[in-house]
């Protein structure tokens, strides 16, 4: 699982701070954040796990050591390189050494008021040339970026959980995003073996747009006692070919960020069919979030070490 072409250089002598090599930083260490950080690390390139405390830090790096682990385990990757993507990636808290870096990935949350908060002082602290990517699913690029001197600078780059299993990323040109701009970023995505797709700056883009309603329309037939949760998710993996059912997916998701998403369509279109069901609603409020807090639609036992 290596780049076609190696990861990409920067020409010589155009910049004498600047290493041959591209270093990424990704600013968020959780799942998302952690799994591009490994994805980036077996491209080639060095990479910066960055959270705001070491414990968050830490966990990301285990996290993508986990992800690493697994992909050897399916036999995408051989043992030795995983060791040499694990030696790749480093730790950092906070944004000092952002600086470090040409190429840097936001993966936060998907809170509007945070991410422009986070490209301000990222915008302050990157080299000049720097990309700026975004990994948000479903926030606009163009309202993301609109506090920043030169918004022009920013693109989206929308990765897919589990990142290292996940052939796609959508490609999101803000409004007045750059050409140049984006071409970086696609010939930096494609370096990293994924398939890119091109989505209007657009809240939800392509493939959130279609996960809400899937997801939210499994929901509100759950809530109406269409059938119960297995049998929605065997009707959608038996009748339609899907690799998990609406239910499965959304606990994989995260069940706090699915009806996230659902939020910013409902804001941005006022369209019925983006409003959330209440059971979404009363399990993220009762923290049944899915995989990562154990229970959302369907429990998660706690595995042991090692496990």
């Amino acid at each position: 699982m290596t780049a076609p072409d190696g990861p990409d250089e920067i020409e010589a002598g155009s910049d004498p701070r600047r290493s041959v090599q591209r270093r990424v930083f990704v600013v968020g260490a959780g799942i998302m954040g952690s799994g591009i950080a490994a994805q980036c690390a077996l491209a080639g390139y060095p990479v910066t796990l960055e959270d705001v405390n070491e414990e968050f830090a830490r966990r990301g790096l285990a996290n993508a050591a986990r992800a690493l682990d697994h992909a050897v385990q399916r036999g995408t990757v051989a043992a030795g390189d995983r060791a040499a993507a694990a030696a790749r990636i480093e730790a950092a808290i906070g944004l000092r050494r952002v600086d470090s870096a040409q190429v840097v990935i936001e993966a936060a949350p998907e809170n509007l008021a945070m991410k422009r908060e986070l490209f301000r002082e990222i915008e302050a602290a990157a080299q000049p040339t720097a990309l700026l990517a975004s990994n948000t699913s479903s926030l606009p690029i163009t309202s993301i970026a609109q506090d920043l001197k030169e918004p022009s600078r920013l693109v989206g780059l929308h990765f897919f959980n589990p990142v290292l299993q996940m052939a796609l990323v959508e490609l999101i040109p803000g409004h007045t995003t750059r050409p140049e701009v984006v071409d970086d970023a696609r010939r930096f995505a494609e370096s990293l073996g994924k398939t890119v797709v091109t989505s209007r700056d657009t809240p939800g883009f392509v493939t959130t747009r279609a996960l809400a309603v899937l997801v939210n329309e499994a929901a509100w037939m759950l809530y109406e006692g269409v059938a119960s949760k297995e049998d929605i998710d065997t009707a959608y993996k038996l009748g339609f070919h899907h690799p998990m059912g609406p239910f499965e997916l959304a606990d994989l998701v995260g069940l706090d960020t699915a009806l996230a998403i659902l939020d910013v369509l409902w804001d941005g279109f006022r369209d019925p069919r983006y409003r959330a069901c209440p059971l979404l609603r009363t399990m993220v409020a009762a923290r049944k979030l899915g995989r990562k807090t154990g229970e959302g639609f369907y429990a998660y036992p706690a595995k042991g070490p090692g496990g």
